[in-house]
Parts: structure tokens; sequence; C-alpha cells
């Protein structure tokens, strides 16, 4: 008796060596654990709108004196698409073009999102329940190895399983390993392969004799006492699994004859009532979960959008999903009271018509610009710096010598380039000293001919190659308003007349449609030309025809008007509108 006692107590041992990693509980199931650290959220540089040359040069120039001045991470952003003209600035210098930022609404990544970590499918229901439990939540999220979202399983789905009390053979169908067996009964092996996996059968408990003679089938998982009897029949009735409870004793005798027959024996301190209540939680959780119609949020899901559907159905926590598809934590109701507002730097204007979609649900903490202070109001105090010089860039230049930073080629390039777009190469009447002081000194930097280099650039705008009318109208637009006056002006400047003779036969039938399009009272479309300094107004609106004749002192007629020496949209075309109009 000593001898088969050691040989059980040995077994023992050995199983325990091998079950140990399952010791943890659902900690070994775990596929992704929170960061130790959350990282700090970045400030967004962005200029209007379709955006012109200044607007994403400037984005980039002073987002990257902002990092070399400060802690803060500073992202260049653009709100629109990129003019031919500025790709070309972008291509000649090496950089890339900032990434599209449309909406700066709070989106579901602004809110302090719950790192609850993914569980493997395989972790069993009682493993589950206690996490649940020891860390507040009602569900978990189950995910792939690749963090992919697999299901979700809830406290609703575990009470359900466990009330279940008549599918007796549900280790069977969802595949339990003897791993979670083990762990669910805190149990030990003394027969068989704890990395094996229930097949079939259901399970028992074994009282009498005569009782399991008529219950067991083959297969079957049976729960017994300290009664040899009970577990010798077990065994010969070709129970698959013998669960001895309240660590009863099992003799040498019967651990081999459960070898011979491929039954696993498994001790357990439970007695056969907790045992039997308990032994269906062993089953994992992939067999219960949800796999079907999630409901997931996505992070560049608008926050309003989520609010809605929270609002709509009874969940508690929302698994939320990255761009490629990947579990990334969950939120509740409660997490949108922490929402964080974008934070926003604006440079080359300040009206509320040209800013990004959102703005007002943002934070904006500088506007930096050269435009009239148009009507855009902040939530709070911004430093506002705003000064009457032809570029947005030449602000920036002044910033850089200001704060003693040191202005790399490319940078240089940026600014010189939108100096020159700008002030026209110095012939705008926005043009200041300054601006052609500062445009020189950056060609130095950059190791370019002001004027050989001035005239590449304005000749990509002569491409037409593939451009729509929309294209053309809307590269560089921007929107003003006077009093209850909506005005479209937008500005196209090609070197060649050839190259404007095609731009008005593309554009002249378009603009009341563009008009309607933008919901404006009055449209203008710029048709400079750079070589001979004037500029032709094609518009539509109500009145406009009486309007721009006086306005400009010319004959306006048929929706077309010539304006020599015009060529500023800012000094020039909008001035003796607003006095007109507004």
């Amino acid at each position: 008796m000593k001898e088969a006692t050691q040989k059980i107590k040995d077994a023992s041992v050995q199983t325990e060596t091998k079950t140990a990693a399952g010791k943890d509980g659902a900690a070994g199931h775990i596929r992704k654990a929170m960061p130790a650290k959350k990282n700090p959220r970045p400030v967004f540089v962005i200029g209007h709108k379709n955006p012109d040359t200044d607007s994403i040069c400037s984005a980039i120039s002073y987002a990257w004196l902002k990092n070399q001045i400060t802690d803060t991470e500073h992202l260049p952003k653009r709100a629109g698409n990129i003019s031919r003209e500025t790709q070309f600035v972008l291509d000649h210098f090496g950089v890339e073009a900032p990434e599209l930022l449309t909406d700066v609404r709070p989106q579901i990544r602004d809110i302090d999102i719950r790192k609850a970590p993914g569980f493997d499918g395989h972790m069993s229901m009682r493993e589950a329940w206690e996490y649940m439990r020891d860390n507040v939540l009602d569900t978990l999220c189950v995910t792939k190895e690749d963090g992919s979202l697999e299901g979700l399983i809830a406290v609703k789905d575990i009470a359900d399983a466990y009330l279940d009390l008549f599918d007796t053979a549900i280790l069977g169908k969802a595949h339990t390993s003897y791993q979670n067996l083990l762990n669910t009964l805190e149990g030990k092996m003394l027969v068989g392969d704890p990395m094996g996996h229930i097949q079939r059968g259901r399970v028992h408990v074994g009282t009498s004799p005569e009782t399991m003679i008529s219950l067991i089938s083959e297969g079957d998982i049976v729960l017994v006492t300290n009664r040899y009897e009970a577990q010798m029949i077990a065994i010969d009735l070709g129970a698959s699994c013998m669960i001895v409870c309240v660590d009863s004793e099992v003799r040498e005798r019967i651990l081999e004859k459960a070898r011979q027959s491929n039954c696993a024996v498994i001790t357990t301190p439970y007695d056969t009532f907790a045992a039997s209540r308990i032994v269906s939680m062993a089953a994992p959780v992939k067999h219960f979960m949800k796999k079907d119609r999630l409901l997931t949020f996505d992070l560049d899901l608008p926050l309003d959008e989520a609010m809605k559907v929270m609002a709509s159905v009874r969940h508690r926590y929302f698994p939320v999903l990255d761009e490629n598809g990947q579990y990334v934590g969950v939120i509740s109701r409660r997490n949108l009271l922490g929402m964080h507002r974008k934070k926003l730097i604006l440079v080359d204007h300040n009206e509320k018509s040209q800013a990004v979609d959102g703005f007002q649900e943002a934070r904006i903490l500088e506007i930096i610009d050269h435009h009239r202070v148009g009507s855009l109001e902040t939530s709070g105090p911004v430093y506002f710096r705003n000064e009457p010089l032809g570029c947005t860039a030449s602000i920036l230049y002044k910033m850089y010598k200001e704060n003693d930073v040191e202005i790399p080629r490319h940078i240089a390039g940026l600014l010189m380039s939108a100096i020159l777009s700008d002030t026209l190469l110095f012939r705008s009447p926005t043009c200041t000293p300054f601006d052609t002081k500062a445009c020189k000194e950056l060609a130095g930097i950059a190791g370019e001919d002001v004027n050989e280099y001035a005239e590449k650039m304005f000749s990509a705008s002569d491409d037409l190659t593939g451009r729509t009318a929309d294209d053309l109208l809307f590269t560089d637009f921007k929107i003003f308003e006077f009093g209850d006056k909506r005005l479209g002006a937008a500005q196209g400047l090609f070197m060649s007349r050839a190259s404007c003779r095609q731009v008005e036969e593309m554009v002249s039938g378009c603009l009341d449609e563009a008009r309607e399009k933008k919901g404006l009272n009055m449209f203008i479309y710029m048709l400079t030309n750079m070589r001979d300094q004037s500029t032709r107004l094609l518009y539509a609106g109500d009145g406009l025809d009486e309007v721009i004749g006086e306005a400009y002192h010319v004959e306006a007629k048929d929706g077309k008007a010539d304006v020599s020496g015009m060529v500023s949209r800012k000094k020039q075309l909008i001035p003796p509108l607003q006095q007109l109009i507004g």
C-alpha cells in the first residue's frame, strides 16, 4: 500500500510540473497586455481648406520649428488637396506632403481607451469569470494570435452556460482541454495527457453501481468518490475520464487499469456536488462567445456617432479596433467623459469659413497669419501672431531667427517657395521689403537662383493634363463672408496665354454650378497671367456685373472682366468688394 501511495504521489508531482503554466489562471491566456506608458497627444499644424503653397509649406516649417523648441510632438497636416505648384515644391526639396486631415471633431481615438487585454479563446469559462470579477469588467474580448478580434464573452453568457444544467455533453462539444479541466477543478492528473482534449461524452456523477450501469456510456466523464467499486465500474463501462472527488485515494490497481483502458484520472479537492456544478465551466470561452455581427468602434469614428450607437443598445463595453482591424481596447459610456479635444495651430488663415471642419470642437493653441482678422472665434485665449507681410512664411522666417534655430536647406526651400508664390515673385502689392529680403536669404540657404527657380515653380501650374474644371476652380479657393453674403474666390496662376485660354474654356460654363455646390451667393475665378501681370475675372452671381464694374473701374459683362495689374486676391480683389457688398 505504501508503494502504491508513493507512485500516486510521484504521478501527482509530474502532473503538477506539466500543469504549472496553467496555475496562473487567465494570465496564461492574455494575448495583449496594457502598455506601460501612454504617448502624449500631438499638436496638429494645419492651413486652410484648398491649401496653396504658403499654407502647406508654412504648416511643415512651423511644425519643424516647434519640434525643435518644445517637447510636444507637432505634426503638419493639410485640410485639402495639393496643387501642382505645391507638389513641384515638395518634390524639388524631397519633402513628403502632410497627411490629409479634413475633420477635427473628437473621435474614439481622442478618449482614454481602457487597455483591457485580448484573451485566447481556449481559456476556460471559469477563468474568464474570475478575471471579470477581479477587474470589474462584464465583457472580455477574445482575439486571434494576429491581434484581430475573434469574439466577445459577457457575464451574461457565462451565467447562461452555468445555469444550463441539461447540457451534460458540453465539455465534449466544446473540445475542452484537460488543462482547463485541471485549472477549473484545481485538480491533479494521475493518468492521461494534460495537454489532450475531451472529444465526446456526457458528465455523470457515479453514485451506486446499479445506477452507473444504466447511465454511463463509452466516452463519458464520471465523477466518483473513494468507493473502489464505483471507480472500477466507471473504467469498465468505458469512461474517457474519471474525476475522483475530495482528493480521495486511488489505488495503483485502478490507475493501471485506467492506463490500459485509456481513461484519464483526475483528483480534485471538491466534493461531488461542488465538482458537478463547476465542471462545465472548464469549457473554453470560444464555444460560448459571440462571433457574428459584433458591435465594434474604429479609432476614427466621430464621438457623436459612437454616442448614438451606445444609446441604442444595452451593451456596457465596446471593443475598439485600429485602422488595420487590430484590437486596441474597450470603451464604455463613462470613457466619453474623458474626451481630449484635438490641439491645433492654424497657419495662413483665421476665417471660420476657411478652417478645417470641426475646428469649433478642437482646442486652438495658436494662429499665425498675414491676412485680415476674420470671423474665427476660439473657446479660450490663444497666441495670435498676425503681421502685414506678403506671406505667412515670412513671419515664420522671423520666428526661426527669434528662437535662434538654424534653418536647414529643405525648410529654407519651402519658406522661399511660399514667399515667391504668395508675392508672385515680388510683384504682388502685398509684397513688402522684408518679404523680398527674407526670400533672397532663404534662397541662399537653399542654394537656388530666385528667378530660375520661380520660373520652374510657376510653370508647374501650366500643365493641364488630367485636370478638370472642379480641380481648377477649387485648388486655390477661399470663402469670404460679407454680412449675410457669401463669396467664393478662387485663383489660378499661369505663365502662358495659351494656358489661360484653355482654362477659360474649361471653367466658364461651370461657375454657376460651383456656386450652388458651395452654397454661395457669388463666385469669382481669378484667371491670372503671370507674365502680363493681369487677371481676367470670370464670375457668377446676381448683380456682379455692376459690382465688379464699380469696384475695379472696368467693363464687366456676361460674367467676364479684364483687370490690368490685378494679381492679388487679398489686396486687390477682396477689399473693394468688401466695401461695396459688406
